[in-house]
């Protein structure tokens, strides 16, 4: 009972109306929580070859849980802040039922000099390469995240988290981090990882050999206000509350991270995973009475995980399986997105005056597209995104329609994927609520 007063007390002296109870005083020392849900409600146009549990299915409407999160984080002493995360993602109409919440997040980090140097440790996203390898979800501008920019995502790791050490500050306007993490067998995926077949040549695949360390890094300079470094997770949009110009650029090594054949007879070659990016990302409200503003984030991501490897991934993938009509991109919505290549990635926001709708909000259009030329594939494939956000309390209350057309590939008939002629492209609609306190 004392517990729930001390609550109620603290929640009515917090300005931000969260989940705060005060351990101190003054305040400085705190625990706060909060939660967030994406719920999804779609039309998929699947994949050639698609079933679901053996049925060929041509496309279909489903509903499902995007994410669920919970937070739990407090500066406990002035040095030491403390945050965990637990939830589940993507449930779906093939997931399992009653799916089991698991941990996403769990740090200590230690201030050594107060903004400008802390050092942590855990279960953590403190990664490098891009913006959006770690993204804030609940304030992200697309309906979506970039997938491509999370390239291990349950492969090697707990969606984009791994066990390890990392350190973060900034210096006036300079901003980093850097981590040194354990990656996760792909023995111990939730789902099956592809490895090297007997008869594959001049094609890698993640290695099945016990990981190396992974070493990450990401910089930014800070022309304008300061972004805030409390969380790994960077926000996609501010919704005119900050004026952000931030360019961008990190890496990401492992050592025998994937492994390949040059001739079927010849012996398995391991080579390192390296990933490099630079990027920029622009928040430039435009008028403070109306709180119109613009968003805009660009990057050029250089990616390297062994001659030729290419792999596809479909958020709460609603079909299962694929008949012999299926193309390299498998079943339902899974799209290549990630391998051997360069990747240029482009998104934009406009942000409409606060009072459009009256009491209801505003709205907040969007578009976004992706071009990769990749190694194994013959030319350049393009997937593209336009939808809108409806923002009713900011980021706490959004709906958000998003429409996805991602290409089609196939065998050609040399070595390299070309476009399905006979089904070139295939889209979703997806009308996502999120609710976030």
């Amino acid at each position: 009972m004392a517990l729930i007063v001390i609550v109620v007390q603290s929640l009515a002296q917090s300005s931000e109306k969260d989940l705060k109870i005060s351990l101190n005083d003054d305040g400085s020392h705190y625990v706060r929580g909060t939660g967030l849900a994406q719920i999804w409600m779609r039309y998929v146009d699947y994949n050639p070859g698609s079933t679901v549990f053996g049925t060929a299915k041509n496309g279909g409407f489903d509903v499902g849980l995007r994410r669920v999160r919970y937070q739990v984080f407090g500066q406990i002493t002035d040095q030491i802040f403390i945050y965990t995360q637990f939830g589940i993602n993507s449930w779906g109409s093939t997931s399992a039922r009653k799916p089991g919440m698991f941990l996403h997040d769990v740090t200590a980090e230690y201030a050594v000099i107060k903004t400008k140097l802390s050092l942590g440790a855990g279960l953590n996203g403190w990664n490098g390469t891009s913006r959006y390898s770690s993204s804030s979800v609940g304030s992200i501008l697309g309906m979506d995240l970039p997938y491509f920019q999370e390239t291990t995502n349950d492969l090697t790791d707990q969606f984009v988290r791994r066990l390890g050490v990392y350190a973060k500050g900034k210096l006036g306007s300079f901003d980093y981090r850097i981590s040194a993490s354990n990656p996760m067998p792909i023995q111990t995926a939730a789902g099956p990882v592809p490895t090297l077949p007997e008869d594959v040549t001049k094609v890698a695949y993640y290695s099945a050999e016990a990981p190396a360390m992974q070493f990450q890094g990401y910089f930014m300079w800070q022309f304008w206000d300061k972004e805030s470094n409390q969380f790994p997770y960077m926000t996609g949009s501010y919704l005119g509350t900050k004026k952000v110009l931030s360019l961008g650029s990190g890496f990401a090594v492992q050592d025998h991270a994937v492994e390949y054949r040059d001739v079927s007879t010849g012996p398995v070659l391991q080579q390192a995973s390296k990933q490099f990016g630079i990027d920029v990302f622009l928040e430039n409200p435009l008028n403070k009475e109306k709180g119109n503003s613009i968003t805009a984030y660009v990057a050029f991501l250089k990616y390297d995980f062994g001659p030729n490897h290419l792999h596809n991934t479909g958020p709460m993938n609603p079909a299962n399986g694929v008949n012999d009509q299926g193309t390299f991109n498998g079943p339902g919505n899974n799209a290549p997105l990630i391998g051997t290549g360069t990747v240029y990635y482009g998104q934009a926001g406009y942000l409409m005056r606060k009072d459009l709708l009256g009491k209801l909000g505003t709205l907040q259009p969007y578009l976004e597209l992706n071009i990769s030329d990749f190694q194994r594939v013959e030319n350049s494939i393009t997937t593209y995104n336009i939808g809108v956000n409806w923002i009713q309390m900011g980021h706490r209350s959004k709906l958000s329609l998003d429409y996805q057309s991602r290409p089609i590939l196939v065998q050609g008939t040399n070595e390299l994927l070309v476009i399905n002629e006979s089904a070139k492209r295939k889209g979703q609609f997806v009308l996502q609520y999120q609710f976030a306190f």
